[in-house]
């Protein structure tokens, strides 16, 4: 019984969890020989000991279950194996329970860095479209244009959009769209009879969601760096919905000499579209000398 007990202590408090568990293993196949070694010595031992001592050297007056040492000896390991096996189940169970804890909180860190990041882009947008559109309203004021006081109120509206809707991670399409013609119709008034635009939509449902302000970046991107040729800025927007599959393609007038069209619009809308729409959509570019051209294809079953 004490090789027994002192067997299986060294088994499951250090050759298992000090050594097979953290993978070293051939200090655990050395250590176990040793282990085997001297566990069988003191079996030996213990048999000779019951022969001498308890028996006075009289083999029939031995206990049954320790004439036979190789008995003795499967007894003692078959102990030793069973409590092995169940310290062994224990540990894995352990550090299963371990692993999806460190998976759940990786996930966790993962989930608030995405929305940490995805709240810095929303920010650059912010500022970014409201330089942009304050700047137009100044040029209207200096000029004391009639079209001022509606240019406010519409640029109130999209206020209203970036401040209290932009930070919901998702938003309704139709009011995104919304708020696509109230910039439409606040450049209208700055290019007046310079601009000819034209912005169609199909299959829009009412209930379809989208990120915010994902759309309105490309729009406001074709006007910033479109360029007036003929007289015109030419500005074409067409957006189509099909089993929850929108595409959305613009395209306006450009010229590769005057100004480059990947600024930070781009860059940030390709960014929140690998974080919110990550393998489920395409984004294809088309820079030539005379238009610029961006399709989106955006799955929006996610």
């Amino acid at each position: 019984m004490p090789i027994t007990i002192a067997t299986t202590y060294v088994s499951i408090y250090k050759l298992i969890p000090e050594y097979l568990m953290t993978k070293r293993y051939f200090l655990f196949g050395l250590y176990s020989l040793y282990t085997l070694i001297i566990s069988s010595y003191l079996i030996v031992i213990s048999v000779f000991f019951g022969l001498v001592y308890l028996s006075g050297f009289e083999y029939s007056n031995m206990a049954p279950i320790s004439r036979n040492m190789v008995f003795v000896a499967v007894s003692v390991y078959l102990v030793v194996l069973l409590v092995s096996a169940f310290k062994l189940l224990q540990l894995n169970l352990k550090h299963t329970e371990e692993t999806k804890r460190l998976e759940h909180q990786i996930i966790e860190t993962q989930l608030k860095l995405k929305e940490q990041e995805l709240n810095y882009l929303k920010m650059q947008i912010h500022p970014h479209f409201l330089f942009n559109t304050l700047n137009t309203i100044y040029g209207f004021a200096l000029k004391k244009a009639d079209e001022t006081p509606e240019m406010i109120l519409k640029l109130s509206n999209l206020l209203d959009y970036l401040l209290y809707q932009a930070d919901k991670p998702f938003v309704s399409l139709q009011e995104e769209l919304n708020h696509i013609h109230d910039y439409i119709a606040l450049e209208k008034m700055r290019f007046h009879d310079t601009l000819s635009i034209s912005f169609t939509s199909q299959n829009i449902p009412d209930d379809l969601r989208i990120a915010p302000m994902l759309l309105l970046p490309f729009v406001e991107n074709s006007f910033k760096h479109g360029v007036i040729k003929k007289g015109k800025l030419h500005v074409s927007m067409h957006i189509r919905c099909e089993n929850k599959i929108l595409c959305f393609n613009i395209e306006n007038t450009h010229s590769r000499a005057n100004s480059p069209q990947k600024g930070i619009g781009l860059e940030n809308i390709q960014k929140r579209l690998d974080l919110v729409y990550c393998n489920q959509y395409t984004l294809a570019i088309d820079d030539t000398h005379e238009k610029f051209k961006v399709a989106l294809t955006l799955n929006l079953n996610v």
